[in-house]
């Protein structure tokens, strides 16, 4: 007899559309720089950026996928060479990861 597996957490994340590009933004330029670097992107920053497109104003996020979101647009956000206008959009965007993170998950 099998264990049943245990539910994932997720979260409902509702991003505006600049947030949106904000997101996709640094999650290209991941993928981008290690492309560039004849490497493998990774993973994670695929997964999301997949979720993010799919999500159409609304992502479904699992909670590591929201704490590696949330920690990648704080490494964003807090980079001299972020645009202005990305650095706004992120860090709301790190902002309702936060919440989402401290409040229940949804099952």
């Amino acid at each position: 007899m099998t264990s049943p597996q245990p539910e994932t957490e997720t979260h409902e994340v509702t991003l505006s559309r600049d947030e949106q590009w904000a997101v996709h933004a640094h999650l290209a330029s991941i993928v981008d720089e290690a492309l560039e670097n004849d490497e493998t992107p990774p993973t994670w920053a695929l997964d999301l950026f997949d979720a993010v497109e799919d999500g159409d104003g609304t992502t479904v996020l699992t909670g590591s996928q929201a704490r590696r979101l949330s920690d990648a647009m704080t490494s964003y956000v807090d980079c001299e060479e972020s645009p202005d206008r990305d650095v706004i959009h992120g860090s709301n965007v790190v902002n309702r990861l936060e919440d989402c993170l401290e409040s229940e998950p949804t099952q």
